[in-house]
Order: C-alpha cells, then sequence, then structure tokens
C-alpha cells in the first residue's frame, strides 16, 4: 500500500468513526423530552374534579422529576368546546395536552359538540371513578330512596346540579338510576355548572336542591359533615368513608354507570413525542403518591397507553351513544 494509498484510507477511517458517532450522538438526541413549559389542559373552573386530577399529575411529575415545568391551563365552558377549540390550535406541538373525559363525547352525542375522537393523539387512561349524588347536611331529603319517592310524583320539583354540561357522564350518573327508578327524567330540572366546584358550592348555599359528582369535589365536603351522599353508581358498597353509603341498586334503583379520565395529545404529533408522553404517564401510574391519590378519591385505577387507550375510548363512544339515546338525549350528531 504506498502513501498515497493509506491517506486516503486514514481520512475515510476518521469520516466513518465521525459518522458512527454522529449516529449514536443522534440516537440518543432522538429520545425527545420537552423544550419548555407543558400545559394540561382542562375543560373545567379551579376546583372540578378535572382541575384536581391536573394538578395532582402535576405536583406528582415535578417532586417525582417526570416532566417540570407543568401548567394548569382552565378553560371551562361549552360542553368541553372551548378547550377543545384552544387545544386544536396548537396542533400538532407537543407541548399541549388535553384531559379527556366523556363530556367531550356526550357534548359531540348531543348534537351540541364537534369534538372529533379521531382529531388526537391518545395517550393514556388514568383511572376510572363512580359518580355520586349529594345533598346539603340539612336537606329534608334524607336517603337515595326519599329522593326516588319525591322525583316520581313530581320530577321538576328539585333542581340537581351537574358540571359541565347536561347530557354528560355526571348527569348520566344521576339520570340513569332515576329512570331505572321510574322517573320521567325528561322532566327533572337540571342546571349545569362550569365545574363540579361550583356546583357543589351551589348545593352548599342552597341554591340547588341536589347535585352529582365524581369523589374529588365531594370529598372535603363530606368530610366535614357539610354534604350527604344520597347515593352512588357503583355496583357494589365501597371501603372506609364510604362503606356506610348504598348503592342505587340497594334503593330500588338498579343502575350502574362508571366515569373515567385520560390525557390527549393534539393531532399530527411524532412518534418519539407520543413515546416520551405513554412513557410520562406509566411512570405516573406506578408511583405511590398517585395510587395512594386513586385510592384516597375512591377512584379505581385503570392505566391504558396509546392504542390500548384508544381502542377503550372508541368502545365508550359506542356505549355512551347507546345510553343518550335511551335516555333521549341524543342529538343529531354524526358519529366521528
Amino acid at each position: 500500500m504506498n502513501k498515497r494509498m493509506r491517506e486516503r484510507l486514514s481520512r475515510a477511517l476518521v469520516l466513518g468513526a465521525g459518522c458512527l458517532g454522529a449516529g449514536f450522538a443522534g440516537g440518543a438526541a432522538a429520545q425527545w423530552k420537552p423544550q419548555r413549559a407543558v400545559e394540561l389542559i382542562v375543560s373545567a373552573a379551579p376546583g372540578g374534579n378535572q382541575d384536581l386530577t391536573a394538578r395532582a399529575i402535576q405536583r406528582i411529575w415535578e417532586s417525582r422529576k417526570i416532566v417540570s415545568p407543568a401548567v394548569i391551563v382552565n378553560k371551562p365552558g361549552g360542553g368541553g368546546g372551548l378547550a377543545y377549540a384552544y387545544f386544536r390550535q396548537h396542533a400538532p406541538d407537543p407541548h399541549y395536552l388535553m384531559m379527556l373525559a366523556p363530556t367531550l363525547f356526550t357534548s359531540r352525542i348531543a348534537g351540541k359538540g364537534t369534538f372529533d375522537i379521531h382529531d388526537i393523539t391518545p395517550i393514556a387512561l388514568l383511572f376510572n371513578e363512580y359518580i355520586f349524588t349529594v345533598v346539603r347536611a340539612e336537606s329534608p331529603v334524607s336517603s337515595g330512596r326519599d329522593l326516588v319517592r319525591q322525583l316520581r310524583a313530581a320530577p321538576d320539583s328539585l333542581s340537581v346540579a351537574v358540571a359541565t354540561a347536561v347530557g354528560n357522564h355526571i348527569h348520566m350518573g344521576v339520570a340513569l338510576p332515576m329512570k331505572a327508578a321510574g322517573v320521567d327524567i325528561k322532566r327533572m330540572k337540571i342546571v349545569a355548572f362550569k365545574s363540579s366546584g361550583e356546583s357543589l358550592t351551589a348545593a352548599l348555599g342552597g341554591h340547588v336542591d341536589v347535585a352529582a359528582s365524581t369523589f374529588a369535589a365531594v370529598l372535603p365536603h363530606v368530610s366535614a359533615g357539610r354534604l350527604r351522599i344520597l347515593g352512588m353508581s357503583a355496583p357494589q358498597r365501597m371501603g372506609g368513608l364510604l362503606a356506610e353509603v348504598p348503592t342505587w341498586k340497594e334503593q330500588g334503583a338498579d343502575a350502574v354507570f362508571d366515569s373515567w379520565r385520560g390525557m390527549v395529545g393534539p393531532k399530527g404529533m411524532q412518534e418519539e413525542h407520543v413515546k416520551f408522553w405513554v412513557a410520562a404517564f406509566e411512570a405516573l401510574s406506578q408511583s405511590e403518591e398517585w395510587k395512594q391519590d386513586v385510592e384516597r378519591n375512591f377512584r379505581v385505577g385503570r392505566y391504558l397507553g396509546g392504542r390500548e387507550a384508544a381502542r377503550y375510548w372508541e368502545a365508550q363512544y359506542k356505549a355512551l351513544e347507546e345510553a343518550l339515546t335511551e335516555l333521549g338525549l341524543a342529538g343529531r350528531a354524526q358519529r366521528p
């Protein structure tokens, strides 16, 4: 091998090593992570169940150094429509995530919303939870059976507060048991608020007679003795603080209903972004702090990531569509 050939070979080896190094570094760099603050968008006002869940996520992420910083952006109104519109403006930026709740599905099914299940990137299902119907402690309605009797006789005699839209999962959590018990639910006086925090405040102030909510917002008021639970949409009694609370089935209303919470990214996210967020929520679901939060709020931990979450939501859309049609609350919206 002459000198010129040796020089060419040496240059080629150096160049090749550089390319291999660049490829390795590129592989490491491909493990994407947020470059600025992440927005967690919720469609309820501060103090509502979505807001409380988002703040728990934010707190655990930051303490565990999973994702930081993350900020909560509240966009209440329009049955989730305002949050969805804001969220869509930022597609496909992976720094924007939106909490998914059944309200967006039910608004679409009722013909009042534009949400499209195919216009998002599924990230994670977080948990399932039940709907609790409550009255203030001094209410003359002392039990679920009392409520059923009064609403059978006069469906519009009591006002019932829900969040965040008529026809949503909170509404269904009280309407389905009443329908099963023989109440004309189309005549019930339903009042929608921007969050469960607001609906429960209205109940505490005597501005409405009854309120329905998932448990996170109810917990402090029940613990303080300000609200009393009449019934819950669970299939069986729960433990701890709720051991003495009867299900609707026990009180002559044979109906069970559960809600859920999830997180989605904007349409068009790259695969590396999806992988990061699925991993971040999986890490969240495995943390002791999250498990304790789920247990404290009497939720059912159920983590599903990515495609599994997408399949679950497809099935949920169909089930909610059937339920709302049965309740006479479905509109003319076409299935997305």
